[in-house]
């Protein structure tokens, strides 16, 4: 086979390994194709403003790796699917969802404390306005402070010192192999409520044409797609762009397979995180059900709306 197959990817540490996985399952596929990860430094990367809602939001991590497939210089992305916008431009599509990591939250405290045992005017580290309201509804008495960088960047501001605790997403920990190296509480996901498609990745291709010109790479990196990880994450996603949430919205939003069903929880906080509003909806959905999928996520947040949520995006 002599077609090269070229994966873009941020170049963070986290998201070559993440990008890795990816080459080695396709790899195990089609053992001749030669395959490249190609670094691409986003302009998320190169802007360490505190807060990304005020640089652009998280469009800015992918914005330059759809530049470099619609370019022809990479043949597919690999990205972290939280930081997709919940409707794709058209030209691309998302062509396989690989099997979902642990989707939920972790505190790490340098005194491995939890969540609820943190003192009063602990500071506490994270950018994600989710992860501020979330942490304040459980320990009002905790001083968020905004804080981005990589992964290690970040653990580290904890295990220091100069952070009392930072939030981290465990997938990407468990990736890093940093689970064994720290203390951590794993945060409950009716408590706190993971972004929408925490723990997933997304693979990237343009909308039009096999990739690399090539049915049985197209057919390969499509089989790396895990159904029930599909149906969550479109519930999800679905979930989001009825109410038409944005980067900075405050929400969180799981749907979790139980036995031949699909039960999904959100929650939805105002802009100073003052109030909140909570949602479930459940609807017997086979894994691979896309559609359905998508249907119960429409109708989480069509709930949500008639509660009352418009009032609180309106503030955001």
């Amino acid at each position: 086979m002599k077609a090269t197959l070229r994966i873009g990817s941020r170049p963070s540490k986290l998201a070559i390994v993440q990008a890795g996985i990816v080459r080695d399952a396709i790899a195990a596929a089609l053992p001749a194709l030669e395959i490249e990860i190609v670094p691409i430094k986003t302009s998320g990367d190169k802007n360490l403003s505190p807060s990304l809602a005020d640089v652009g939001g998280k469009g800015l991590f992918i914005k330059e790796l759809e530049a470099a497939l619609a370019e022809g210089r990479v043949d597919i992305a690999v990205h972290s699917m939280k930081d997709l916008p919940a409707v794709l431009p058209p030209e691309f599509r998302i062509i396989a969802t690989p099997p979902r990591e642990n989707p939920h939250d972790a505190l790490i405290a340098q005194s491995g404390a939890s969540l609820t045992s943190l003192p009063k005017g602990a500071r506490l580290g994270t950018t994600s306005p989710r992860r501020k309201f979330a942490a304040l509804r459980i320990n009002p008495g905790l001083e968020v402070v905004p804080l981005r960088g990589n992964v290690d960047t970040r653990l580290g501001r904890a295990l220091s010192g100069e952070m009392d605790a930072v939030i981290l997403a465990i997938a990407g920990l468990k990736r890093l192999g940093k689970l064994a190296e720290i203390k951590y509480e794993e945060l409950d996901e009716r408590e706190f409520v993971p972004a929408a498609a925490q723990g997933a990745l997304a693979i990237e291709s343009l909308a039009d044409g096999k990739i690399c010109g090539s049915e049985e790479i197209d057919r390969a990196v499509s089989s790396l797609n895990h159904p029930r990880t599909q149906c969550e994450t479109t519930a999800e996603r679905a979930f989001l762009a009825s109410i038409h949430a944005s980067c900075v919205t405050p929400v969180g939003v799981k749907a979790t397979h139980i036995d031949d069903g699909l039960a999904m929880r959100a929650i939805l906080f105002s802009a100073d995180g003052a109030r909140d509003l909570a949602e479930e909806i459940s609807q017997r959905v086979a894994a691979g059900d896309a559609r359905t999928a998508l249907h119960l996520g429409q109708a989480l947040g069509a709930k949500m709306i008639s509660r009352g949520a418009r009032d609180l995006l309106d503030g955001i």
